[in-house]
C-alpha cells in the first residue's frame, strides 16, 4: 500500500497504556485531543489499544491516507463500529462491501445528478423558508435543535415528497431513537443480536420497526399507483443494473442509510458554520454583503448556489475545522504494509478528518477559522488525502454534493433574514464525537432580524 522501500520491525510507534485497558482512558476522556496528540507526538503512522485487544493505527500522512482509499486489492473492510449498523442499515452503501457495494454505487448514482440535485435545491430553499417562520420574535434559538429539524424535513421532502409536518410527526421520533441507540451500539465492544430482548435492544428494534412500516407502505403505494415520483425513492424504484431494479429490501436499505448518514452530518455541519460565524463576525458580514448582491431583493433560490462563492468558503472551512465525518474507519482483512510498519489482520487503521485538516504542514495557522484559505483553487493545491470531508476513493460519499448544495442554501436563506452572534447563556461549547461531531449540549445563539434594502440591521437583541 505504500512505495515507501524502509519495512520497520514491529508495529507503528505509540504509548503502551497500561496492560489491561490499554489507552482506554484517556482516549475516553477526550477522543479528539487524544487522537491529535497521538499524530503530533508518534508521526505519520502511530499506533495504540484500546482495551485487552482492539490495535488501532492513525495515519496522518496525505500519501499513505490516499493509498488506504486507494488500496485495490480489497484487503481493507469497514470497521467495526460501522460494521455494528447492520442490524439498523442492512446492507446499504455504509455498511456493503466490494462487488455488492460497487453494483449498489451505480445504481443508486443516478438519484445524486446535478439535474437531480438541482430540483432538490429548490426544495431545501422553500422548506428552510418555511421553517423559519416560527423564529419571527425570537431572541435565542438552539441552533443544533434548529438545524436537526430543517435537516429532518429537507430528508423527508426530497425522499418521499413529505410536508414538514408529516415527515416529522412520521419519521422523526423513531429517527431519534435509532441515532441515540445506535450510536451506543457502534461504541459498544460488544453487542447482542436485536432479537435478545434486553431494554435498549427492544427500544431500538422497535424503532427501525416503526420506521420500516413507514417505508415499506410508501414503497407499496408507490408501486400500485404506478405513477413516476422525482423524488430520491422514485429516482430509486427506477434504477436499473443488467436490466434489474432494486428490490424493496435494497430500497428500504438505502432509504436508512440515507436518514442515518444524510440527516445529522448535515445539521451538524450547518450548526458548526454558525457557531464559526457567529464567533468571527466579520465573515458573517461578508456572507451578509454576497447574499445581498447574489440575490437582491428576491428570495434565495437554488439558481443562486454556483454565485455564492464566499458561502461555499465557509463551509469548507468550517468542515476543515469541525467535519460532521471526523474519523474513518477500516478493518484490515490480512496483514498488510502500511508506511513501512507491519499492519496485522484484525487490526483497526484510523484516517481522522479533524486531525489531518489541521496538520499545520497544508493549513497555516491551523486553528483559526479562516474560509478565505479555500479561494484562489486553494483545494487543488493540497496533495490528495491531506482534506477530505466526505472521504475518499471509491466509497467517497454519494451525497457529497447535494450535501454541499444543501448547506450553502440552508446558510443562505437563513442569513437573508438574521444575523447570529453567541448568546451568553448555557454551558461551553464542547465538540462531541459520536457518529458524527456534534455540540455536546445544543449551542445557544442570539438571534438578530435584519431588514430593509441591503440587508441593513433592523431589531435585536
Amino acid at each position: 500500500m505504500t512505495n515507501r522501500k524502509e519495512l520497520h520491525p514491529g508495529r507503528p510507534p505509540g504509548p503502551n497504556g497500561t496492560w489491561f485497558k490499554g489507552s482506554l482512558n484517556e482516549f475516553k476522556k477526550d477522543p479528539l485531543a487524544f487522537l491529535r496528540t497521538q499524530a503530533e507526538t508518534f508521526g505519520p503512522v502511530s499506533s495504540f489499544r484500546l482495551g485487552p485487544s482492539q490495535r488501532f493505527h492513525l495515519v496522518n500522512e496525505p500519501e499513505l491516507i490516499s493509498a488506504v482509499f486507494a488500496d485495490k486489492e480489497k484487503r481493507l473492510v469497514k470497521s467495526r463500529d460501522i460494521q455494528s449498523l447492520k442490524a439498523i442499515v442492512g446492507e446499504g452503501l455504509l455498511t456493503s462491501e466490494k462487488a455488492f457495494h460497487l453494483k449498489q454505487r451505480r445504481m443508486i448514482q443516478p438519484a445524486f445528478r446535478h439535474t437531480h440535485i438541482a430540483k432538490y435545491g429548490e426544495e431545501m430553499t422553500e422548506v428552510t423558508a418555511q421553517i423559519i417562520r416560527s423564529w419571527e420574535g425570537k431572541t435565542e434559538i438552539n441552533i443544533a435543535d434548529e438545524m436537526m429539524d430543517i435537516t429532518l424535513a429537507i430528508i423527508a421532502k426530497t425522499m418521499f415528497s413529505m410536508d414538514f409536518e408529516e415527515g416529522s410527526r412520521i419519521i422523526g421520533k423513531p429517527m431519534e431513537t435509532i441515532m441515540k441507540l445506535g450510536i451506543r451500539r457502534m461504541r459498544s465492544p460488544f453487542n447482542l443480536p436485536l432479537w435478545v430482548p434486553v431494554r435498549d435492544n427492544r427500544r431500538l428494534k422497535g424503532a427501525v420497526e416503526e420506521l420500516d412500516r413507514v417505508i415499506y407502505r410508501i414503497i407499496e403505494t408507490r408501486k400500485r399507483s404506478g405513477e413516476n415520483h422525482e423524488d430520491l425513492l422514485g429516482i430509486l424504484m427506477q434504477a436499473k443494473e443488467d436490466g434489474k431494479g432494486l428490490t424493496d429490501r435494497q430500497l428500504r436499505d438505502e432509504l436508512m442509510t440515507i436518514f442515518l448518514a444524510g440527516h445529522e452530518t448535515t445539521a451538524n455541519l450547518l450548526a458548526w458554520t454558525f457557531y464559526l460565524l457567529g464567533q468571527h463576525p466579520e465573515e458573517q458580514e461578508k456572507l451578509h454583503r454576497e447574499i445581498d448582491r447574489v440575490t437582491g431583493d428576491g428570495v434565495v433560490n437554488a439558481a443562486h448556489f454556483m454565485s455564492f462563492s464566499a458561502l461555499k468558503n465557509a463551509v469548507w472551512e468550517s468542515m476543515r475545522l469541525y467535519p460532521p465525518a471526523y474519523v474513518v474507519g477500516r478493518q484490515a482483512e490480512t496483514d498488510l504494509e502500511l508506511g513501512g510498519y507491519r499492519i496485522k489482520k484484525g487490526d483497526t487503521i484510523l484516517l481522522s478528518q479533524y486531525v489531518m485538516h489541521r496538520n499545520a504542514s497544508y493549513f497555516s495557522e491551523p486553528d483559526r477559522f479562516d474560509p478565505d484559505r479555500f479561494s484562489g483553487g486553494f483545494m487543488k493545491s493540497l496533495p490528495a488525502g491531506a482534506y477530505f470531508p466526505f472521504g475518499g476513493g471509491a466509497r467517497i460519499c454519494i451525497g457529497n454534493h447535494f450535501s454541499l448544495m444543501e448547506a450553502v442554501l440552508v446558510l443562505a436563506v437563513i442569513l437573508k433574514q438574521y444575523r447570529v452572534s453567541p448568546s451568553d447563556r448555557g454551558p461551553a461549547v464542547k465538540p462531541q464525537p459520536l457518529i458524527t461531531l456534534r455540540p455536546k449540549y445544543g449551542l445557544l445563539m442570539n438571534l438578530h432580524a435584519r431588514s430593509g434594502e441591503n440587508g441593513e440591521e433592523g431589531s435585536s437583541k
